[in-house]
This record gives C-alpha cells, sequence and structure tokens, in this order.
C-alpha cells in the first residue's frame, strides 16, 4: 500500500496548532503510512513539536507508519534544540542549498 504524502505548507505554532491538529488526525485516519512533507514550514515552535510527537505516538498506538519525509531549516534546527531527531528516526537531509 502506497503511503499517504500530506505536505504541511504554513506556520506550525502556538497559533494554528488547533487546525494541523485535526488534519494530522483525519491523515492517520486514512492511512497505514502517512508521510509528512514539512519542507515548507517556515516556522515551528514548541506546539508544533509537540505536534509532531502526538502524530508520532498516535501512529505507533495504531500500527500506522509515520515517515518525515522533508525537513525545512526551521524544522531541522527545532528538532536539533530539542534533540529530537531519534526520537522520530528520519533521516535528516540538508540540501546544498541549505548548507551553504
Amino acid at each position: 500500500m502506497a503511503a499517504l504524502r500530506m505536505v504541511l505548507d504554513s506556520e506550525m505554532t502556538i497559533y494554528n496548532a488547533g487546525d494541523l491538529k485535526q488534519k494530522l488526525f483525519d491523515a492517520l485516519l486514512q492511512a497505514q503510512a502517512l508521510e509528512i512533507d514539512l519542507s515548507q514550514v517556515r516556522e515551528i515552535d514548541t506546539a508544533g513539536i509537540q505536534l509532531l510527537m502526538m502524530a508520532k505516538r498516535e501512529s505507533q498506538s495504531r500500527g500506522c507508519s509515520l515517515a518525515i519525509v522533508a525537513h525545512s531549516q526551521a524544522v531541522r534546527e527545532a528538532l536539533d534544540f530539542y534533540n529530537l531527531a531519534a526520537f522520530f528516526g528520519d533521516p535528516l537531509v540538508i540540501s546544498a542549498q541549505d548548507a551553504s
């Protein structure tokens, strides 16, 4: 079964956490495998990180696989700050453009 790909292209902050939480739950209900593309996320705060952690835990409890397949620079910085890369277990790919 192909994974459902969800692209988040808004800020992941406290201001839109409620809407994002519902979108994540809806996606987890629809798929046995979910890929979340965060390449367009320009801002993420603690609420956004908590949403990602909730989605990871919820996917595990449902027997669904969840992968973050792209990380924006803001997301990479937040995961590094909170030391959560291992929690999610997804490779953090840094583009050549971001590395310079």
